[in-house]
């Protein structure tokens, strides 16, 4: 036989590592793969979902406002009076208008989609015409001003109710003086326009066109783009007419001729114009396209499309729109949030880098007398990690895959770059962290048995610089973070992003270096005592390996990200409360309209009747209450709010709220009650509470008011920033007791379970313009955008992404020492150690390291949340408004003690858990098992 034939057989007949490997353990390599597969998959999904949420919220923007503000329309005068006359009806026939129509949207510069069956084009007159037949309505005795607009395919999105299309009876020109139209069945109610009737339009010439109504149509999408965007043609308005006398309103709306009718407009006085109005189609843009979206509108409204539109529908066509403005609106809101979604995203994807090196450590220190033996026969540290990375793959890629694969599956939109980049991450530094771990314990030959113990350790000098390396991290990342906050205005830095996680890496070095100080005292405390137990648990806990600062910086960065993201949510729902309260004062509130109606005796009565009202503080208000002229000479033209209250009532509703609570004897005047509708004396003075602004203007001496409820002679007793009643900052509050004139114009309601639906039967029957408030459905209202909930959805995973790393750090840092302890406890079970006191010695043992983990969490998160709290403002989140545009000027980051407190306790039940199960699962087992002959553990 062959040498070769023998050396390949010889080969042949050996089985491979990787498959004798994953045959020998596997339970742990089964293990392993889940654990890479559920952090790919957080890897992979965390991306597409920001994508998601943020392509969601830019087509909910665009396609949830107003259709007036996001249509682009081009607009140009008729055409001019020197072109013939032949020249200029060919100009506003349909067909023309159509080809113009169909160029510019072939036209758009690329992002820039429209919806064609939304897009509509016509003629219309710029200039209300007003009517004047008899049989129109009249309210203020002013003439009724019609529009006539020939827009184009009107039977495509309306419903004919009555009568017949109108249609272009012969050619049309401009000497044509009839024509056809339909109105809305809206327009037709209002005006009391019936099918058959006319309306005379003057013309230029001063012949009138006759304009005979054919037809009533139902909008089939009233709210569609179609209708919406000009809303006059389907809804007619009341106006008021110009001027500084009192309003007197009169009735506008349109009259829809056929598109073929538009040359007989250009004889009337309405100024006809052209339009093209496109409805944009956002249903396929992604946050990638608002930059280009922006400069392609932006060139439409002044720049090269522009000149291009130009060329198409004629040299003096604008373009108009407001997608400039929802654009920068979206990318407030989208700049606000990612930072601070950012954090959370840093946050745990530190702590399960963490876990996964936790794991490979495990699996290490399970291996290191095996590969120990290797290397003493010669196996090169190359050849060593060769094998442990092949090994890995084969477990880390497929779960890596599958992982990827979930994710895209879960998370339907989005890039599929990121995603990928994440996974392959996990997957690189799964492979990397095994072999590298292994190859850098066994470079150099240790001696068996020898302790690692972390009361022991003195950290060497490389060590001491890299903990000073990361503190002055730390400290830049929170100084930034403080100094320019999350707002976006600089973009998103992962520096600052990183602050909780350096936080939580310098208190791991932290209480690592202190850990053994307070050990040390508890070992002579309890070398005092009697019993064992507790000197052996805490001698056992001083031996803990000093690379214990993993596992401990694992469970703190996750509980200070599961803290962190707590408090981002108890933030958002406080904002949220907050504004809700201020928005309506109560749980519900009941008022007339601008809260200047006088609500009836019989309806306060029921009210405070109604089931689940506990109280009802009635009140008086009324606005723009002239205040004195202030020192520099200026007058204030708004005023003040005047609010009349009982003071009981208004001072328990205030301190229930949190808005300006105050006590009602500050409102107490002295003398008797002025009875209702006489006139109080010259010289009683009421004390008021006032807010700071009225308060100043108002100074310390007495001065004059005069209201509707009467003269008062009003002193300032207080200042009060908020109050339930308003939402005002210029406002004073007075006792109504003390009013001439008193009334009740709003009712706040404070209770736990108001019945809206009966309250607003009551308040129907009392009125049909009284209007009922809750609290609940206005808060409902601030959770409108795909932005928000999304954000909140990514919290919501790292919280719970957060405490399941936390957890898992604890069952592997248990696990790595579980052989030993197996083995502690079998030598102690034949020295008479009971079941009971085995699971007494594991979970003294336990507990030093796990009330480091539980107190340091707690501590860290708190003081995490406190220095990085003055650079978050979570009021774009809460309210999707910008600050000083909405209820709340700010919402500040606090503190959520549950966040803190539900996580660190679950480290320690989980510690004693696990401690008690494996001493349980000890005395089931024999002894002979651990013990061994040969077994150095």
């Amino acid at each position: 036989m062959s040498p070769r034939a023998t050396t390949h057989r010889t080969a042949s007949a050996c089985a491979p590592w990787v498959r004798t490997r994953l045959r020998t353990a596997p339970g742990a390599a089964c293990a392993f793969a889940l654990l890479v597969l559920v952090t790919a998959f957080l890897a992979a999904a965390f991306p597409r979902a920001v994508d998601s949420y943020e392509d969601r919220g830019l087509r909910h923007d665009l396609g949830d406002v107003d259709p007036t503000r996001s249509v682009l329309e081009l607009s140009g005068p008729q055409p001019g009076l020197e072109l013939p006359v032949a020249a200029r009806e060919s100009m506003v026939r349909e067909a023309a208008l159509a080809s113009v129509q169909h160029k510019v949207l072939a036209g758009l510069p690329d992002p820039v989609r429209a919806d064609a069956s939304q897009s509509a084009y016509g003629v219309r007159t710029s200039e209300p015409i007003l009517a004047g037949e008899p049989w129109l309505p009249r309210p203020y005795g002013l003439d009724p001003a019609l529009t006539y607009v020939t827009q184009s395919a009107l039977p495509d999105h309306a419903t004919l109710r009555t009568g017949t299309w109108p249609a272009a009876r012969g050619k049309v020109s401009l000497t044509t003086r009839e024509a056809e139209a339909a109105v809305t069945e809206q327009t037709a109610k209002a005006l009391r326009i019936k099918a058959g009737a006319t309306v005379s339009v003057p013309t230029r010439g001063g012949e009138a066109l006759t304009v005979r109504i054919t037809g009533i149509v139902a909008p089939r999408d009233p709210e569609a783009s179609y209708w919406s965007a000009e809303p006059l043609l389907r809804t007619p308005s009341l106006v008021p007419r110009p001027g500084k006398e009192t309003p007197r309103y009169y009735w506008i709306a349109a009259l829809l001729l056929p598109p073929d009718a538009a040359p007989a407009l250009l004889s009337t006085t309405g100024q006809p114009e052209l339009y093209w109005r496109i409805a944009p189609d956002g249903s396929r843009l992604t946050a990638r396209d608002v930059p280009r979206l922006r400069t392609a509108v932006a060139s439409l409204e002044g720049g090269p499309g522009l000149l291009k539109m130009r060329r198409v529908a004629g040299d003096t066509v604008t373009v108009t729109t407001d997608l400039d403005e929802i654009l920068t609106a979206y990318d407030g809101m989208r700049a606000a949030i990612k930072p601070v979604v950012t954090v959370a995203a840093v946050g745990i994807g530190a702590v399960a880098a963490v876990v996964l090196l936790m794991t490979g450590g495990l699996m290490a220190g399970r291996r290191h007398a095996e590969l120990a033996l290797l290397r003493a026969r010669g196996g090169s540290l190359a050849g060593i990690g060769g094998r442990l990375l092949g090994e890995t793959a084969v477990t880390a890629v497929p779960a890596g895959a599958l992982g990827l694969l979930l994710a895209v599956l879960a998370v339907g939109e989005g890039r599929l770059w990121p995603a990928v980049t994440g996974a392959a991450g996990v997957v690189v530094l799964v492979c990397a962290a095994l072999p590298l771990r292994t190859a850098l314990r066994h470079r150099a030959p240790r001696l068996p048995g020898a302790r690692d113990d972390l009361v022991a350790a003195r950290p060497s000098r490389r060590r001491t610089v890299a903990e000073l390396t990361l503190l002055v991290l730390a400290a830049g990342a929170v100084a930034a973070l403080r100094r320019r906050g999350t707002d976006g205005t600089g973009g998103t830095d992962l520096l600052i992003s990183s602050a909780p996680v350096l936080v939580g890496l310098i208190a791991a070095v932290v209480l690592v270096r202190l850990y053994p100080l307070p050990l040390r005292l508890a070992l002579r405390s309890v070398a005092r005592l009697r019993g064992a137990i507790g000197f052996l648990a805490l001698a056992r806990a001083g031996r803990t390996s000093a690379a214990g600062t993993l596992p401990l910086l694992a469970l703190l960065v996750a509980l200070t990200t599961a803290a962190f993201g707590g408090s981002v949510l108890a933030g958002v729902a406080d904002a949220r409360d907050g504004a809700a309260v201020r928005a309506v004062g109560a749980d519900a509130r009941v008022s007339g309209q601008a809260d200047s109606v006088p609500l009836p005796a019989a309806l306060i009565r029921a009210v405070r009747k109604a089931d689940g009202v506990r109280d009802v503080a009635p009140v008086q208000i009324e606005y723009g209450v002239a205040l004195p002229a202030p020192a520099s000479g200026f007058e204030d033209a708004k005023g003040a709010t005047l609010i009349g209250v009982d003071p009981v009532t208004y001072a328990r509703l205030a301190r229930s709220t949190g808005l300006g609570a105050f006590p009602a004897d500050r409102l107490e005047a002295t003398g008797p009650a002025v009875p209702k509708g006489t006139l109080p004396s010259k010289n009683r003075v009421l004390p008021v509470l006032a807010s700071p602004s009225v308060a100043t203007r108002l100074g310390d001496r007495p001065r004059e008011l005069q209201s509707l409820a009467g003269d008062l002679k009003v002193r300032v007793a207080g200042t009060v920033t908020g109050t339930p009643a308003v939402s005002d900052t210029s406002f004073l509050i007075v006792n109504s007791a003390s009013l001439t004139h008193r009334q009740t114009t709003a009712l706040l309601l404070t209770g736990d379970r108001i019945d809206a639906g009966a309250l607003r039967t009551t308040a129907r029957h009392a009125g049909k313009d009284l209007a009922v408030q809750m609290r609940a459905e206005e808060r409902a209202t601030y959770v409108d955008t795909p932005m928000q909930t999304g954000a909140e959805r990514i919290y919501l995973a790292a919280i719970a992404a957060g405490a399941g790393y936390a957890l898992l750090a604890v069952l592997l840092s248990l696990l790595q020492t579980a052989p030993e302890r197996a083995t502690l406890l079998a030598r102690l079970r034949t020295m008479g150690l009971t079941t009971r006191q085995g699971g007494r010695l594991l979970g003294f043992e336990a507990m030093p390291q796990a009330m480091l983990a539980a107190g340091g969490g707690l501590l860290v998160g708190w003081a995490t949340i406190v220095l990085l709290s003055p650079g978050i403002d979570l009021v774009r989140l809460a309210l999707a408004s910008s600050p000083g545009s909405g209820l709340l000027d700010t919402a500040p980051l606090r503190t959520d003690p549950w966040s803190l407190a539900l996580p660190a306790l679950g480290v320690i039940v989980l510690a004693a858990a696990v401690a008690g199960v494996q001493a349980w699962w000890a005395g089931r087992r024999g002894s002979i098992t651990e013990l061994r002959a040969g077994d150095s553990r």
